[in-house]
């Protein structure tokens, strides 16, 4: 079967929704994506080897925040849906998307197990005319160095015998202004027919589809983008170092610079950088760079202003202890406020309440987390310790058994006006109080 016969079928079954799709990895980005196509007219099969999301989706239940259960049960009983842990049905499928975690070893270097092993089983059930597209997000020559190699290796040739893309997921879960299919979609094929069948794809269900010259240009974006977040936060995270010092509140200066209509844009500070791109992406590129020679000093000293940002919230919690309590950090019961990365999603990935629950104990402090929307925290890769830690209630009685309070993460869902008035001391990493108008001599921002 030649790629003159294949590709137009194949074009011509994306067109009439006759597809079959697979989505490989139910997560925060897989999830979404599957119940995209799958409102969109396509037979979704997800696949996952986590038996509690194929079991989940089986009952018509969601576990991310940007997807609701009422759309899950709707594809689910329209039987566009199916999730599974049988690989073997990748065969079935014309269309094969990744979307796996792709972490940082302990050294900060790429971790492409997930993406690598995944190739590989792809490449067991790989047959003629079949599309597959990696989204997980990863360094520039990924998709043609790592993963095209790997799906050759059977005797199957890219642009030929099957077609290979890349697309950079844009998820940012908590933000009601954008759903997957309004959010411009970037993607790029590894030659003109795989060129034309990511487009034809993509266009089915996205409101907009901007093509790139090659896989790596996508793959580029996404580190490009989150670059930028990277190194603005670290910027912010330094102003406020130094406006601190001048007794400057920075969250003031950078409200009242964002009223300037052009030349700037607000990014906030924060107790450090969390979820799973903007912790990590900037690494992807760092690492290789080195292949080319190259160093990547900007990039870098952003990663060490915001690695450093859980550090100095403690210091400020104990200097804050000391001058207010007379206490010693080591005898101070503390309580974070938020477990979660960003606010009102119950994601914890990187998050970096974490960093300061480590930081804690090992000064010997006492700490115990609330968060409205994490019960009980569950296993981790990189936190295991922690699982099955559940979030301590909310109340004037719990709130005075503590010596300290520092919000992590500005749940809307919190009570801070409670806060207020039964904490001793709140050392506040997201201005949530002054937002609110509430104001209290026990707020200090950090």
């Amino acid at each position: 079967m030649t790629a003159c016969h294949t590709a137009p079928g194949l074009e011509r079954r994306i067109a009439g929704r006759e597809a079959r799709i697979g989505i490989i990895g139910l997560g925060y980005i897989g999830l979404p994506l599957a119940v995209a196509f799958a409102q969109g007219g396509f037979r979704v099969t997800g696949f996952d080897i986590d038996p509690g999301k194929i079991s989940a989706l089986g009952d018509g239940r969601s576990y991310v925040d940007n997807v609701s259960s009422e759309d899950v049960a709707q594809c689910r009983s329209s039987h566009r849906l199916a999730a599974t842990g049988d690989f073997t049905r990748l065969a079935d499928c014309d269309v094969i998307v990744i979307c796996v975690p792709t972490p940082l070893s302990r050294h900060r270097e790429p971790d492409l197990r997930f993406v690598t092993g995944t190739a590989e089983t792809i490449a067991a059930h790989l047959r003629p005319g079949q599309l597959v597209i990696l989204e997980s997000t990863t360094y520039p020559g990924t998709t043609e160095d790592v993963v095209k190699p790997i799906l050759e290796r059977g005797g199957l040739r890219s642009g030929t015998d099957f077609y290979l893309g890349f697309s950079p997921e844009r998820e940012d879960p908590g933000n009601a202004a954008f759903r997957t299919v309004s959010i411009p979609k970037v993607a790029a094929g590894d030659g003109p027919l795989a060129t034309t069948l990511v487009e034809a794809f993509y266009r089915t269900v996205f409101a907009r589809v901007v093509m790139v010259s090659s896989p790596a240009a996508a793959e580029a974006v996404k580190i490009t983008e989150n670059v930028f977040r990277a190194v603005n936060i670290a910027l912010v995270n330094e102003l406020k170092l130094i406006y601190g010092a001048m007794g400057i509140d920075v969250w003031e200066v950078i409200d009242a610079a964002a009223t300037k209509p052009f030349g700037y844009m607000p990014f906030y500070p924060g107790p450090g950088l969390g979820g799973h791109c903007i912790p990590i992406d900037p690494f992807y590129l760092t690492w290789k760079a080195r292949e080319f020679g190259l160093s990547t000093r900007f990039v870098e000293l952003a990663g060490e202003i915001n690695v450093a940002m859980p550090r100095f919230v403690i210091d400020s919690l104990e200097q804050q202890l000391d001058r207010r309590q007379r206490k010693s950090l080591g005898s101070a019961r503390v309580l974070i406020l938020g477990l979660a990365y960003k606010k009102n999603v119950s994601d914890i990935r990187e998050s970096p309440t974490f960093r300061l629950m480590d930081i804690l104990a090992q000064r010997g402090a006492a700490v115990d987390f609330h968060d409205p929307l994490v019960p009980v925290i569950p296993p981790t890769r990189d936190h295991a310790a922690y699982a099955g830690i559940r979030s301590v209630a909310l109340g004037a009685e719990s709130l005075a058994a503590y010596d300290a309070v520092i919000v992590s993460t500005d749940h809307d869902a919190i009570d801070y006006h409670l806060v207020a008035r039964e904490a001793k001391l709140i050392i506040d990493t997201r201005n949530a109080f002054a937002r609110r108008n509430i104001a209290s001599a026990a707020v200090v921002k950090a």
